[in-house]
């Protein structure tokens, strides 16, 4: 997944003549060169025969790859629902999926507690933490033994309304603040941009919305 994908050449739009006359049974690259050049080619032999030397070992052309994602891409794909994941996402996913089981079970575990969550029942969650752990991966059998520990809580927070965010919001807001200051937020200082942020917040909650006209 990490190797780079190749850069585009000038090869590119004639490989599949190059495929079609290899399997026609021309495999000299000086002559596939030549009428490359009749074509309109205008690289070096060089490039020619290197472009078919995979063939010679029994391997496909050497075309263009997509670059492939990061380990954090996919994961971002793999926790997003389907719907709100654009088109070429859509497409990829799948692709990979296919080319790795680990991955693929992964994503079937994800989903299904991502299910849970969305129709708020907790249910399947004891069947759920017994397939985790028994998918022999190793991260996520840990994952279980802990979410176990907790499966009160993680009942509560899959059932209930109640989360939270509000809580981990405001966390963020006093880290801002404090990084917008370059670290040289004492205590008093930092209580009061909070507390001030807390009061703008407020006030314009307050407001009466205006529709337009």
């Amino acid at each position: 997944m990490r190797r780079p994908p190749r850069k585009p050449s000038t090869l590119d739009p004639y490989l599949d003549y190059l495929q079609q006359r290899w399997d026609e049974g021309q495999h000299s690259a000086k002559i596939l060169h030549e009428e490359l050049q009749t074509k309109g080619y205008l690289g070096h032999y060089q490039r020619v025969k290197m472009a078919v030397a995979p063939l010679r070992r029994g391997l496909p052309l050497d075309a263009p790859r997509e670059r492939p994602p990061s380990p954090r891409e996919v994961a971002r794909w793999i926790t997003t629902h389907s719907v709100r994941r654009s088109l070429h996402i859509n497409d990829r996913l799948p692709r990979l999926l296919d080319h790795c089981p680990e991955l693929r079970h992964t994503h079937d575990l994800v989903r299904r507690f991502a299910s849970m969550l969305d129709n708020r029942d907790a249910t399947p969650l004891l069947g759920w933490l017994d397939d985790l752990a028994n998918s022999g991966l190793a991260p996520l059998g840990g994952l279980a033994g802990a979410l176990r520990e907790d499966r009160h809580a993680v009942t509560q927070g899959i059932t209930t309304l109640y989360n939270s965010g509000v809580n981990e919001g405001r966390i963020t807001d006093v880290k801002l603040q404090k990084r917008l200051m370059a670290g040289r937020a004492g205590v008093p200082l930092l209580r009061h941009r909070v507390i001030l942020i807390a009061h703008l917040r407020r006030r314009y909650a307050d407001r009466p919305t205006v529709s337009p006209r």
